[in-house]
């Protein structure tokens, strides 16, 4: 799951190597903001509504994973499909590395 992420969209005149620098920006962008308040405006500009809800049920699924709670009871909290928790639990183990360094980072400052 380290790999590069493969483009969403065909028919794009954007190479591999812009794609990375268009990620780069963004991630550089986000690193920029400075409140909650100034990341949930970004974010509501950057995405649609159901992305971002998306995105929020993700990060909802990560912290129920992080408590032990089985699939299951995951489910019937969020209606995050039984499919998309795995997804989310195989990446929160063996991913990119990204939901780990978020959660210890979390805790450290709890």
């Amino acid at each position: 799951m380290n790999s590069p992420a493969s483009p969403m969209k065909t028919n794009r005149p954007v190479t591999p190597r812009q794609e990375q620098q268009h990620e780069r920006t963004l991630c550089t962008a986000i690193l920029a903001l400075r409140s909650v308040e100034e990341c949930r405006s970004f974010f509501r500009d950057l995405c649609t509504p159901a992305e971002l809800q998306a995105m929020a049920d993700r990060w909802a699924v990560v912290e129920l994973l992080e408590r032990g709670l089985p699939y299951r009871e995951i489910h019937s909290q969020t209606g995050v499909s039984v499919t998309t928790i795995g997804r989310v639990a195989r990446y929160l183990t063996s991913g990119n590395g990204g939901y780990r360094a978020v959660t210890e980072r979390l805790k450290l400052n709890a």
